[in-house]
């Protein structure tokens, strides 16, 4: 694969740009009144694009998260399908959290590739491939690669880009599809969830969506939702709801920290602390959470 270079923000926000004009001949990108419609809960900044950007504070909160603790508020907030599993993991036990940035590929068709290739060498954007996404991420994002499970020449990076994607966001990736070179990857630390490995670099593929909604696995995946990687899976929480997943995390922390005290004290039994009625038990665990966690933002 040839040498990236880093795009400056303001070249980066040239080239996706560059990249809305061509929605209907070739290469779709959300428009930036798309990008805002389809993510209107949210109710924190945005990047020129309009892709939502939580802010950098709470991405550290929800590094200390593990899924289960915010699975629940965003499902019951009706958000059913954001949890993908079945990964394989580089450096597991290291949290993955950022802001999703999507990309999407297809397998080639001959026709439709040529016509979006032809639109963006008349546009000056070059090659269409996966450096073209690459070389538009930033700090604290998150790459999402739907390569529809493809292993067999659908290794999105070997250990170059990789570096170069660690080093410009300072999170990891998600490929649902391949990574080679792990050997020279797993070193550096950075985490990332892939389906498989091969020896081919990519091939045979056509990049068909920037930053647009993608299936990865059972989740639909939105541009700016919050990543959270851990030794469950990926769970991908829109921006609206990452202050409530937060909020319900650490009542969940705290009222845990609570029932394992007690069940230090080997004075109770499983079921008079998990799933606690007894009206006193269940007045000092309230108190405990109350005073054990901060208090929720309004």
């Amino acid at each position: 694969m040839s040498h990236t270079r880093k795009l400056t923000p303001l070249a980066a926000a040239l080239l996706l740009t560059i990249l809305l004009t061509i929605c209907a001949h070739g290469q779709f990108v959300l428009t930036k009144e798309q990008m805002i419609a389809y993510t209107a809960p949210n109710p924190y900044e945005r990047f020129p694009d309009g892709r939502p950007k939580v802010p950098d504070e709470l991405l550290a909160k929800v590094k200390g998260l593990i899924t289960e603790e915010v699975y629940g508020a965003v499902r019951g907030k009706g958000f059913p399908n954001q949890f993908a599993g079945d990964w394989k993991m580089l450096n597991p036990g290291k949290r993955l959290v950022g802001r999703a940035f999507t990309a999407q590929f297809m397998p080639t068709r001959p026709d439709v590739a040529e016509a979006m290739q032809a639109e963006a060498t008349k546009r000056g954007i070059g090659r269409l491939r996966n450096q073209t996404v690459i070389d538009m991420l930033g700090p604290n994002d998150v790459i999402i690669v739907d390569l529809f499970g493809k292993t067999d020449g659908g290794t999105f990076v070997g250990d170059k880009l990789a570096y170069y994607i660690w080093k410009t966001t300072g999170t990891g990736m998600v490929v649902d599809g391949g990574m080679f070179w792990l050997g020279k990857i797993i070193p550096t630390g950075m985490p990332a969830y892939y389906r498989g490995t091969g020896p081919d670099a990519l091939s045979n593929v056509m990049l068909t969506g920037i930053n647009i909604p993608i299936r990865i696995g059972n989740a639909t995946v939105m541009p700016g939702d919050v990543v959270l990687g851990d030794e469950e899976g990926l769970f991908f929480i829109p921006p609206h709801l990452v202050q409530p997943a937060i909020d319900a995390a650490e009542s969940t922390q705290a009222r845990d920290e609570w029932i394992k005290q007690k069940m230090d004290l080997r004075q109770y039994k499983s079921s008079e602390l998990y799933g606690v009625r007894d009206p006193a038990l269940l007045k000092d665990m309230e108190e405990y959470v109350k005073a054990h966690r901060p208090p929720q933002k309004k």
